[in-house]
């Protein structure tokens, strides 16, 4: 069955991941721009890594057949620096424009703290100067729920906001019906040490259904797994589910969703 990874870092993944995932059925990946392991210390950085993203990246998939998207933003690790985050939410512009990024993202919170509280709004307010979709991240662990309910008084006191075109990722039991009650869409990690099993993901889905759900890998330099979607095929299989509701929670959701980016090519449309 084809799917879709839509939130993998594959600038930490070998081309031996890549060609698992393409002979695995994978047609399209999408990576959203993440902390690299350490604090970089100046704009020319990042602009070197979005450059990565949106350069050196689809050219490493493409040769497994796999089509490359990106998400261009400032992590919430680092948005602690403000003056650091202000001078690449600057630069963002000009990577937003490229051909295969599909937002803003992955934005959000760590440690909720202020000064990330300030970066994200700014964040959120060029997004919507622009009329970019949004991807973000949610803190691990302990300020999962605070940072979720952070996010979403954001979102909900933001009048230009349009739910549909709001990806909130990382969900978990206790914080997915909020997201899915405003309208958002939610991201089910399957990352073996800080966010859900497949068959946790298996539950939450048999709980709240499959509309505006996104199944990912998330996998990075960390403890994970690139072929992580495909263990969800095989939970939900085991659980009795037909095979029409696999294909819509790897493989239509996730165009549904990225569908609605400028710089989105369907699978179908880019190999006829």
């Amino acid at each position: 069955m084809h799917f879709i990874e839509p939130h993998i870092h594959i600038a930490s993944r070998t081309t031996d991941d890549i060609e698992r995932m393409a002979r695995a059925g994978c047609l399209a990946v999408a990576e959203p721009a993440f902390w690299m392991g350490y604090d970089r210390t100046c704009v020319g950085s990042f602009r070197d890594y979005f450059r990565q993203l949106t350069e050196w990246e689809p050219k490493r998939t493409a040769n497994y057949g796999l089509r490359h998207y990106a998400w261009i933003g400032m992590n919430s690790k680092e948005a602690e620096n403000i003056s650091l985050a202000r001078e690449v939410i600057a630069i963002l512009p000009e990577f937003l424009d490229r051909p295969n990024v599909l937002g803003i993202g992955e934005i959000g919170l760590n440690k909720c703290t202020k000064n990330e509280v300030t970066i994200l709004a700014e964040l959120i307010e060029l997004g919507m100067q622009r009329g970019e979709q949004l991807l973000f991240h949610t803190p691990h662990l302990e300020h999962k729920l605070w940072g979720t309910q952070i996010i979403l008084d954001l979102l909900r006191a933001e009048p230009r906001v349009t739910p549909s075109r709001v990806w909130i990722d990382h969900c978990e039991e206790h914080t997915i019906r909020q997201v899915r009650e405003g309208g958002y869409w939610a991201g089910l990690t399957l990352y073996p040490t800080t966010k859900a099993t497949p068959d946790r993901a298996v539950d939450m889905i048999e709980v709240y259904g499959p509309e505006r759900i996104l199944v990912t890998s998330s996998a990075d330099w960390g403890p994970s797994d690139p072929m992580a979607v495909t263990a969800l095929m095989q939970a939900m299989r085991r659980r009795g589910h037909p095979e029409s509701l696999i294909r819509q929670i790897v493989y239509e959701n996730p165009l549904q969703f990225m569908s609605q980016s400028r710089h989105f090519t369907p699978p179908e449309m880019m190999s006829s």
